[in-house]
Formats: structure tokens, sequence, C-alpha cells
């Protein structure tokens, strides 16, 4: 007989990349305060979010806002995998600064309402960017070209000198990318738009990026 171990493993093995580096981290974060291992795998797949830790002091939200957002980020996932497996294997999180990006897409406007409800009840959201829409979800291929182009964004950002990486954080979903961040100007947040428009089979970009003196920015 398979061990409950053995279950959870086989379990998450049948989620996309993603969606599994998403139930790691939560292991790994509820986990290591008790000296529990997490699951064989989770450590190596979660170590992307720890690393941040090193340049979470050099970003315009700073290390205390790295890190509430990061555990804002953490608990909604919590809430959506404990109300629906579906919410949280379908939709895209992104927090800066205790404003919430929701990206994806859903069975139906009541999956879509319910993981906008559970959103907000979570501490320490201070708004939540609805892009979730209604459909039949992303493909295999879909999720790979999606992949794919958000690394060469990435790439893009961090080799322009002009840009400070660090500060912008992007979700593709079916060839529509979002960006999320805090440029220092005008000027840095166009090349960052600019980049995401150059980049190929991208079908639509979606800016919610802020700057740096914008009024409504927490704490400013």
């Amino acid at each position: 007989m398979a061990s409950a171990y053995d279950t959870a493993r086989h379990f998450i093995g049948t989620w996309p990349s993603n969606a599994k580096r998403r139930f790691c981290i939560l292991l790994t974060l509820a986990f290591t305060g008790f000296g529990i291992l997490p699951l064989a795998g989770c450590t190596s797949m979660a170590i992307g979010a720890g690393a941040t830790a090193g340049v979470a002091a050099f970003q315009e939200r700073g290390f205390e806002g790295a890190v509430s957002d990061t555990a804002i980020t953490a608990e909604i996932w919590q809430k959506f995998l404990a109300q629906d497996e579906s919410l949280f294997l379908n939709i895209e999180i992104e927090v800066v600064e205790g404003e919430v990006l929701l990206a994806g897409e859903v069975k139906s406007a009541t999956d879509e309402l319910e993981a906008v409800k559970l959103t907000w009840q979570v501490g320490g959201v201070r708004s939540v960017l609805n892009e979730i829409s209604v459909g039949e979800g992303a493909s295999f291929m879909d999720n790979a070209n999606d992949l794919l182009i958000t690394t060469r964004i990435k790439t893009a950002l961090m080799f322009d000198t002009d840009v400070f990486a660090i500060n912008y954080s992007i979700e593709t979903v079916k060839g529509t990318v979002h960006l999320m961040g805090i440029a220092q100007d005008d000027l840095e947040r166009n090349r960052v738009i600019a980049h995401a428009r150059d980049t190929s089979y991208v079908r639509r970009v979606v800016s919610h990026i802020r700057l740096k003196n914008d009024a409504n920015r927490q704490g400013t």
C-alpha cells in the first residue's frame, strides 16, 4: 500500500510546473519553522523564492515590503488550494506593496468572484487587480509558450542597463503579458513596456507599473 508521502508526491506530480513550485514553496514555508523537511525535490524548487531575499533590500519596496508581499501571496495560494484546486492551478498571483494582481482563466464567473473574495480576506491586501477571464483554461502548449515569453522579457530587462529589473514582476497568460513593479520614471516604465511588446508571440501587454514617486504607493 502506498504511503501518504508517496500519494502526495504522485498527486502533485500531475500538476503543471508552476503549480508544483507554488505548492513546494508553501510546504517549505510551513515546515521549516517546525524543523520538518518538505517533500523530496521541493527544496530545490523553492530556492528561487529564497534567493530573492538577497536582492530584496535593493528593491524599491524594500526588504520588509518584499517579505510582506511574499506572505500575502502565500496566504492567497493557501486559500485557493483549500477552496478549490482549480483556483490554485489556473490563477497567477503577483503582489507589489499590497497590490494584488490576479491573472488567468477559470471555468465560471462564480470561480472568478470567489477568487477575488478570497483575496480580499487576506490581511495586508490594499487593492486587487482582477485580470481573470472565464474560459477553458490554458493548454500545455499555452503554458510552455507563456513561460518562454516571460523568460525572454525577464532576460531583456536584466540586460538593459537603464532598467532596474529587480523591481518588476511579469506574468503571462495565453500571450497576454501583465507587468507589475515600480519604475524610477516614465522613461524606464516605457522601456519595460517596449521590451514586452517587442517579444515574439506576445498578443497584448497590460501594464500595472507604478512610478517611484506615485503618491498612491504604500508608505509614500
